[in-house]
């Protein structure tokens, strides 16, 4: 399982590197938002809320997972109400989570 984790890793840095805005990770596929570019500045934050649901789409997309206080979000997109990025910590993959309960 390991192996094919890695080659879905490889195949998505790849796709990322050409430009494709289809992203695929073994469990799930979403599609990257509009205007997300290989090299856009991002900006890791913490999270102040005690629970922070990170979904698959905005505002009411499956739910992925769900960020704990103090763990750490990078935001790709910014935006108004919902941003999308990286959620580290339990979760470990891209969403979106509602704007505002950073630190």
């Amino acid at each position: 399982m390991k192996r094919n984790a890695l080659l879905a890793t490889g195949a998505l840095a790849s796709s990322l590197v050409m430009g494709v805005t289809l992203l695929t990770t073994p469990a799930t596929a979403a599609v990257a938002p509009e205007g997300l570019s290989v090299g856009a500045t991002a900006e890791r934050k913490t999270v102040c809320a005690e629970d922070l649901f990170v979904r698959a789409t905005a505002p009411h997309g499956a739910w992925i997972g769900t960020l704990k206080k103090g763990q750490t979000f990078l935001v790709e997109q910014p935006g108004g109400n919902w941003v999308y990025g990286f959620a580290y910590g339990d979760i470990n993959r891209r969403g979106w989570v509602q704007n505002g309960w950073f630190c």
